[in-house]
């Protein structure tokens, strides 16, 4: 047999002996107080990003299993139970799209935090993943500070649901622009994928709007396409973020991290 099969047998045998014990959950590794290690899935075909990945979540107390097939993970996020997953936006079939949307409607990680990993910077791309149930994103080349504050945020989400619907209540100013009309709103609740206002006046669902978020003054608003997707009452309306650039969409992240946490 040559070395590289003998190689590939070996890895393979130890990425199975870690699926069995994510999946059986056995009492080989626990912290001090008696709770076991924190769990990670990572699936990427780039073994450099699993590397770092896995590296930055040692360093955080947490075991991490990691794949460069994405074919190897739908068993795994069927019967395995996860505190957070990583997912490689583009991958061959299942992609992090399909893998998210098949963790949604798993029993055992449907409300499992999701970093969808990209270097898709159209704002599209993000509106597509969080459609599908990610809780944030993550763009290559990987910030390890960056790694580290989304990690936090995800630790302890397993028992009070902090995901991508745990709205952030924050009140600030939010100027919409709906074709030529101005709303002056002021913000109810926020999450990475959408914000809750209030206004004298509300727009029907569906309607397009242009949002400026003036969430603090020590920071520039923050910029992008919505749409209206509910109305609230007499004047509260639910937005969706359609579209955020890359570089918005990671203001407002670093923005609610602290907040996520700290609730």
């Amino acid at each position: 047999m040559c070395p590289r099969s003998v190689e590939r047998i070996v890895s393979l045998t130890g990425a199975l002996r870690q699926s069995a014990l994510l999946i059986a959950g056995t009492g080989e590794q626990r912290y001090g107080r008696g709770y076991m290690n924190r769990r990670a899935l990572i699936v990427d075909d780039e073994p450099a990003i699993c590397d770092l990945i896995q590296k930055v979540l040692h360093a955080a107390g947490m075991e991490a299993l990691t794949l460069t097939r994405s074919t190897e993970a739908t068993g795994l996020l069927e019967e395995g139970k996860f505190d957070v997953v990583f997912l490689d936006l583009h991958m061959a079939s299942p992609d992090g799209i399909e893998l998210a949307r098949q963790m949604r409607r798993t029993e055992s990680n449907r409300k499992t935090p999701i970093i969808l990993l990209s270097d898709d910077q159209r704002p599209s791309a993000m509106s597509v993943g969080f459609e599908a149930g990610a809780s944030f994103f993550l763009y290559k080349p990987i910030d390890k500070d960056r790694l580290l504050k989304l990690i936090r945020a995800t630790q302890g989400t397993m028992e009070h649901d902090r995901r991508r619907t745990r709205r952030i209540s924050l009140r600030s100013r939010v100027l919409l622009q709906f074709g030529a009309e101005e709303l002056e709103a002021q913000s109810v609740d926020i999450s990475p994928s959408g914000i809750l206002v209030k206004s004298d006046r509300t727009l029907p669902p569906g309607s397009p709007v242009s949002i400026h978020m003036h969430l603090s003054e020590k920071m520039r608003p923050v910029v992008g396409e919505g749409s209206v997707v509910r109305i609230a009452g007499a004047n509260q309306m639910g937005i969706h973020f359609d579209r955020l650039a890359p570089e918005e969409a990671e203001r407002l992240q670093e923005f609610l991290l602290p907040l996520i946490a700290g609730n």
